[in-house]
This record gives C-alpha cells, structure tokens and sequence, in this order.
C-alpha cells in the first residue's frame, strides 16, 4: 500500500471503535515475532503531559548518543508524527510500508477466526515494527488510553511513568477516578521502578500496585522535585533537587508552562535511573536536551506576523486548568482571544467555565473530528466580552489574527483535532 492507501485503511479500521483488551494485539505481535522485545523500553501513562514527558526522556536519549523511538497519540496533523526516530517523523514510505506489513497479519487473524485488529493497535504494532527493523535501542512509548488494558500494555520496560491521574475516559476506565487509577497502575510491572506525579487516593492505588509488583516508586514532591527560578521570552529556568539521588542541578527547559516544570521533573527522574544501567546518559545529555526539547500544541508560544499566538491542546478539565494558570502567569495583562472548539464527549460547562474570564473574546468553531461539539449550542453557556460562532476552522483563525492587535494574545484551544489543523496553516501558509 502506498501512504495514501494505508490512510484509507486505517480509516475503515475505525468502525471497530475503541475495544480495550489484549488478546488481538499480542497474537499480531506474535504473528509479527514480537518486535516489541528487540529493544528497550520506557512506559509513560497518565491523564495530562504524558506527551511531553515522553518528548523529553526521547530528546534525553538522542542527545545521549541513544538511537531513540519515540511513539506517541493522537497526531497533530500528519499520522506519521506517531512514529518518531531520533526525532524525527518516519516518511510516509516507511510508515506505509510498516502498516502494510501489519495489514498482511491482520488479515491473517480475521481468517484465523479472530476480531478484526482495532486501528490503534494496527498503529501500534506497527511503531513496534517499525522501530525494530530500524534497529533502536530504546524506545518511548505512550499509554493510548488507561493502560491495563491499553494495546501497548506487552512491553516490559526499563522505567514506567504515570504522570497523574485525573477524571476522564472514565466510561472505559472504571467508571469513577478510582477505577481509572487502577487503569493507570495496570502499567507497572515485577520489579520495574515507577516514577509519578500522582496525589491523595490515586497515589495510594499506585502505592499498593507496587508494593503487590514489588518493585519502587518514585514520587514527585517527596523524592524529588523541579523548581521554577526565571523565564526568558520563552524558555524557562528550573532546578531539580533530588536528595534520594543526591541530585541538585539547574537546566534550562525550551518548553513554557508550570505543568512543564513538573513534566519536566519526571522526564529527568526518569533518566537518572535509566542512568543507573545506561553511562551514555550525562548530566550534559539531559541538560542539552532539554534546552531543545519540543513538543508542538502544548502551551506553545510563537510569533506570527508580529502576533503572539499560544497554542495548546487543552481538551479536558484539569488541561484547561492549567492552560488557565499559564495564561495567568505569562500573558497577565493581554486581551485574551481564543478560537476554541471542543468535543462532546468532554465536560464542556466545566471546560468553559475554568477556561474563560469575562473580558475575553471568543471564536467558536468546529473540530475535524465526527465526535465535535456543535459550537452554537455550547456559546450560548458563556458569558464574555464577545463571542461569535464560525464553524469553518480557517475563517476563525482568520477572523481571530484581525483581532490580535499589540497588547492581545490568541489562543488556539479546545481539542488536538482544531489545534492540528490550525497550527499547520499558522507555520506553513499564513507565516512564509
């Protein structure tokens, strides 16, 4: 199959949905020789920043001198994006051609009797494959949804990380933050240290898990902790004290945010024990990588066309929670402008309501998704200085850079399918 063909099939997986379990995606693997054991591994789950945690501990082993995958969900534009080597997106071809090569034992299992593979976990065995045949060493891999029951819940990693757990995807997970804790603690394994993020009961859920897979758990704020000092236009200055490790070292961090500082904590906690086995991983290592880490839509700041625009795929509760603080903390004095579109299977009173000031501006639009909220509908829950609905994405964005004048920042919010889109026409076509 070329690109293009793989992207058709991938869409016609979608009309399996989303089915948890593990029964089709470790008989494709074993179909497949199970690529996912030729390399090392690091696990990172959690309900916000496991993305970014995950683009640092990858930019951490590359600037190690570390043959580095990094496989992450969803995209922001291009499916190629999931498959990551040294940093890099894998060409259409060689995503393409690892698809194919699944599609062919895919097939092999509905004609065996078997479920139909869903598409994440076509996507998944192939980053499988496809890193194994590229011969990395390591590879970092995000929980798609939960982790118990989550597709790439076959690997036995070097380190788990679960960045914090919070209340969503409940209906698959448990129903209540109880049960989704326990999705969560599904990652750990016998005697593969844990580094988290996690508080009050969800961190007690953890707590027990290792204790059962005898194995350590290392908490932030209690074993270690990133510390905010400054930041410069927008990179931020942090120190990291660790005195388990007997740590105490100052970074520079190419990514804004105080939920950066905290991802951040974890990602070089991690590398420290990855250092235990690992020399190549340095104090330099880490400090270099994380002064060019990125990690695109997540509070990202840029200019264009002497404009300041924020971009951030906030698309629950606590990520608007925090995009709030951010907001709050870097852009205290601007008029806020967002184009915001959002899901509907998100809790968007709650989302609006911690998100939005009164004097703000908003453009109400639609995400490229089948699962989008109608904007008319949920414009009429809020209470700001302006709002207009725009369903077309581009005259939105549109509509929202003529208002973006000196003193005001845009924000492109919401959900990751809007941002995408947005982000791709703001570096490509409006800023050449």
């Amino acid at each position: 199959m070329n690109y293009q063909e793989t992207l058709d099939y991938l869409e016609e997986l979608n009309k399996f949905g989303t089915k948890m379990g593990l029964n089709r995606i470790k008989r494709l693997l074993e179909l497949l020789d199970e690529p996912q054991l030729k390399y090392k591994t690091i696990h990172v789950t959690g309900t916000n920043g496991k993305g970014s945690v995950c683009a640092m501990i990858s930019e951490i082993l590359r600037q190690s001198g570390i043959k580095t995958g990094l496989y992450t969900s969803p995209h922001l534009y291009s499916y190629t994006e999931r498959m990551q080597i040294n940093g890099v997106a894998v060409s259409e071809a060689v995503f393409a051609n690892s698809i194919s090569v699944v599609k062919t034992f895919a097939d092999q299992m509905v004609s065996e009797g078997m479920e139909s593979p869903t598409q994440f976990e076509v996507l998944t065995a192939a980053a499988f494959f496809c890193f194994a045949v590229n011969n990395v060493d390591y590879a970092v891999i995000e929980v798609g949804l939960g982790g118990l029951l989550d597709s790439t819940n076959v690997i036995i990693p070097e380190v788990s990380v679960i960045t914090n757990v919070a209340f969503e995807h409940a209906a698959l997970c448990g129903g209540t933050l109880e049960g989704i804790a326990h999705h969560k603690a599904g990652i750990i394994k016998d005697g593969v240290p844990v580094v988290t993020d996690a508080k009050g009961m969800t961190l007690d859920i953890l707590h027990d898990e290792a204790v059962k897979k005898n194995t350590d758990l290392f908490i932030e704020d209690v074993d270690f902790q990133a510390k905010f000092i400054q930041h410069d236009n927008y990179e931020q200055e942090i120190l990291f004290t660790s005195k388990l490790l007997g740590v105490s070292t100052e970074f520079s961090l190419d990514l804004l945010g105080e939920h950066q500082v905290r991802n951040s904590a974890l990602a070089v906690m991690t590398a420290y024990l990855l250092a235990g086995d690992e020399q190549r991983i340095t104090d330099g290592s880490i400090k270099i990588a994380l002064e060019n880490v990125k990690w695109p839509g997540r509070f990202e700041c840029i200019d264009v066309k002497q404009k300041k625009i924020v971009i951030d795929g906030a698309h629950n509760p606590a990520g608007m929670s925090m995009l709030r603080q951010n907001l709050d903390k870097y852009f205290p004095e601007e008029q806020r402008i967002f184009v915001l579109g959002i899901l509907k299977d998100k809790d968007i009173k709650v989302m609006l309501k911690t998100l939005l000031r009164p004097q703000d501006i908003v453009i109400a639009t639609t995400p490229d998704s089948q699962r989008s909220a109608a904007p008319e509908d949920w414009a009429e829950m809020i209470d700001v200085k302006y709002v207009q609905v725009e369903k077309d994405r581009r005259q939105a964005l549109t509509k929202a850079m003529g208002m973006t004048q000196s003193g005001s920042v845009l924000c492109l919010t919401g959900s990751l399918y809007l941002i995408g889109e947005l982000r791709h026409v703001l570096l490509y076509e409006i800023k050449k």
